[in-house]
């Protein structure tokens, strides 16, 4: 479905010294100096995947995103998205395609939501009974009907989101690209916009990319995700390995009904976060030791009388990732 190789993407800005005879200098004699925003990256997305494009702020997001859905050019390399150069082919590639920004709208602010979806429907040529059918799936399950005829700017936050999704679909994309598509909503407007795009996945086969800071959004819907950072791919694979990335895992919390003692007690392999009178705190990987049997090490020579078993966050995970940590 989307294929991207070597992908590079510099930029060149105009160089300005501090000072105003440099100012004065630099408009008489513009020197440029280039920035890399993406280099060499390459990557493969087929048809129904829903994957997360994450990364810290500045790693090239943005600019990857905005190359796949054809508003900027390459400075090297190729991308292709079902067949189409995204660039140079975009006003027929652009009907294949839906996008959602959590920061902005796609539909008009003065006007009704239907008149929105009414004018989408004309430009992209949508047919009567699809539309119609389109309509009709949003009332039931989006329940849009509920502020349908409101301008939009007179929506609820999560209200405007479910017709922003909603315009995406009407002309039932083959991609669909969310940048954020949950930010400053409630617990209960996450979940729902959350379960809309896994049913829409599930019976649509839409392929999905997600761009968001809120590592939930990624861990509920999508199976696979890609990390960029300082404009280089840094992890390809799935949320799965994703959280054994790094090794240590899982963290296992022992509170204890005497003091502490860890003489011949075997903690190889692990590390102790944490350890006091009456408790231990210990991360370790769960691929290589088995939780019952590092409680059994311990409880060889202490009595226990609590347990706690954490898995390790994926926002931790990515988190020392970012920080070079893994």
């Amino acid at each position: 479905m989307i294929n991207v190789e070597n992908m590079s993407k510099e930029y060149r800005v105009w160089k300005r010294e501090k000072g105003f005879f440099n100012h004065v200098k630099s408009i008489l004699v513009q020197e440029y100096y280039t920035v890399p925003a993406v280099k060499n990256i390459s990557f493969s997305i087929d048809k129904g995947e829903m994957v997360g494009f994450i990364g810290p702020n500045g790693a090239g997001k943005s600019t990857t995103i905005k190359t796949l859905t054809g508003i900027l050019s390459l400075t090297s390399g190729s991308v292709s998205v079902m067949g189409f150069d995204p660039f140079k082919q975009r006003k027929k590639y652009v009907g294949h395609i839906g996008v959602v920004f959590g920061q902005r709208t796609q539909l008009w602010w003065d006007i009704p939501v239907i008149d929105s979806f009414d004018m989408l429907k004309y430009i992209y040529n949508i047919p009567k009974e699809i539309y119609k059918k389109n309509l009709n799936t949003f009332y039931e399950i989006l329940d849009i009907g509920s502020f349908i005829n409101k301008p939009v700017r007179q929506l609820s936050l999560g209200q405007r989101m479910r017709a922003d999704i909603a315009a995406a679909l009407l002309h039932e994309p083959d991609i669909i690209f969310f940048d954020e598509p949950t930010i400053g909503l409630d617990i209960t407007a996450k979940q729902s916009i959350r379960d809309f795009i896994k049913h829409v996945n599930k019976t649509r086969n839409i392929t999905m990319i997600f761009t968001t800071h809120d590592m939930s959004d990624i861990e509920e819907v999508c199976s696979r995700v890609i990390i960029i950072d300082k404009g280089s791919l840094i992890y390809d694979n799935s949320l799965k390995k994703l959280k054994n990335f790094g090794g240590f895992n899982r963290k296992l919390r022992l509170y204890l009904q005497d003091k502490l003692n860890l003489d011949n007690v075997s903690l190889d392999s692990v590390i102790i976060d944490r350890q006091e009178e009456k408790e231990i705190h210990i991360s370790f990987n769960h691929n290589e030791l088995n939780v019952a049997e590092l409680i059994n090490r311990v409880a060889a020579k202490n009595r226990i009388s609590d347990v706690i078993v954490e898995e390790t966050s994926i926002e931790t995970i990515v988190k020392n990732i970012y920080a070079g940590q893994v």
